[in-house]
């Protein structure tokens, strides 16, 4: 009878416990990451040592995955994360770059003689409105600045040379990666003044030899379309603008948050590295590469803390490296910036993530930013997990085939999503 009277109070004690919701609600946290922690971990001893990864519960600051999570590796695309950033830290949401039209001479009753000087101002949007409206949906065509130019000069004729002047950048077309040269890697051909991403075929495998001058000869074009009276004489070069050119008309791009969307969302490597040459034209000591990743990497360190190993604005550079631990960090502090959250593709429905957990239950939970090189393929963003909290991921794998690191992350990414903490 004792031992029968010892079991029933023993039951009545886990009764009360099971029915303490504080117990309850510990016992299911505990239940919750041991579950994640196991499919985490499977997923990586799936990639192998030359991985690692890291997840963070923004809502609580509780690290809840964390696997070799401080060691570099190749970030490829995750790389854009740190670019973006800056680019709107620095210039700001709201901020946009001008291609200009510029001039010596002036008006001869309707007929404007002299010298117009377009000069780029590192849109990498700039081109024709078809290719435009195709590729990016909105952005600087050279048809809206001819409009621009015809309605504040009045002209409807031009007699004179056009100079095309791409000096706010290097002419490089290149990164470190291409060995500065023109590459289908960078997808397009940098310049200060690239007409269509300096694309001379519609699928970006035939480059322009001077994309300034296709630019400048676009203008001519364009004011020819508009009904203003050009000769077919008329001479196109690449120069530099002198500084008593008045100025005539301008073209805006998108602003700086959907050029960020613009670059993570497809991550796009000419938007990201005509960004970086940006930042080092406007706020470092030259429009290079080497400036801009100067720019950014003391963004990085004096905004967020972090200290990651770059040398161009992509990810294309294997000297590169970033841990899971700094892409977290850099995650939680941009959290609550809205330009930035929203410049990432959204899992199964957008960008690099489209074709991505469309049939899971992580389908619009998650947003993410995708990196791969032949053997590196990684992934970080945020989930809204089943919890209602916000949590953070990144993993990072290298040595690795991409096509079978995919279905690996997407299980680990489902995993996060359907953390119930």
């Amino acid at each position: 009878m004792r031992r029968l009277a010892l079991l029933l109070a023993a039951s009545a004690i886990l009764l009360g416990l099971a029915s303490d919701p504080a117990v309850a609600a510990r016992h299911a946290a505990a239940a919750a990451s041991r579950s994640l922690d196991g499919a985490l971990a499977l997923g990586m001893s799936q990639a192998g040592r030359a991985s690692g990864g890291y997840v963070e519960d923004l809502s609580t600051g509780a690290t809840l995955y964390a696997n070799r999570s401080r060691v570099g590796r190749l970030p490829a695309s995750v790389e854009k994360l740190y670019t973006t950033s800056t680019a709107l830290l620095r210039f700001g949401p709201v901020a946009t770059l001008s291609t200009q039209v510029l001039a010596t001479g002036g008006l001869q009753g309707s007929t404007f003689v002299g010298t117009l000087y377009l000069r780029g101002g590192g849109d990498p949007t700039f081109g024709s409105a078809g290719f435009v409206r195709t590729e990016y949906g909105v952005g600087a065509t050279v048809q809206q600045l001819v409009a621009n130019l015809v309605k504040a000069t009045g002209m409807d004729a031009f007699q004179g040379s056009v100079v095309a002047d791409e000096s706010m950048l290097d002419s490089l077309r290149g990164t470190p990666a291409t060995g500065y040269g023109p590459s289908i890697d960078v997808e397009g051909e940098l310049s200060a003044l690239a007409f269509n991403r300096g694309w001379a075929d519609a699928y970006g495998y035939v480059y322009y030899k001077h994309p300034a001058v296709e630019a400048g000869q676009q203008l001519v074009a364009a004011l020819k379309a508009a009904g203003v009276h050009v000769p077919d004489t008329t001479r196109t070069r690449a120069g530099d603008t002198p500084s008593g050119a008045a100025p005539l008309a301008a073209v805006l791009s998108p602003r700086m948050a959907k050029l960020v969307s613009l670059t993570n969302t497809p991550s796009d490597n000419f938007f990201a590295e005509t960004l970086i040459k940006d930042l080092g034209a406007k706020f470092g000591d030259a429009g290079t590469t080497a400036a801009g990743a100067g720019v950014v990497r003391s963004t990085i360190a004096e905004k967020f803390g972090l200290h990651p190993r770059f040398n161009d604005g992509s990810g294309l550079s294997r000297y590169d490296r970033t841990s899971p631990f700094d892409v977290v960090s850099l995650l939680r502090q941009q959290a609550n910036n809205p330009e930035f959250v929203g410049s990432l593709a959204v899992a199964g429905r957008t960008g690099t993530l489209k074709h991505e957990l469309r049939r899971t239950f992580a389908r619009g939970r998650c947003r993410g930013k995708t990196g791969t090189l032949t053997d590196a393929s990684n992934l970080a963003g945020y989930c809204h997990a089943r919890d209602g909290h916000t949590l953070a991921f990144a993993f990072l794998m290298n040595k690795i085939n991409p096509d079978y690191a995919h279905p690996i992350q997407n299980r680990m990414v489902v995993a996060v999503a359907r953390y119930d903490g």
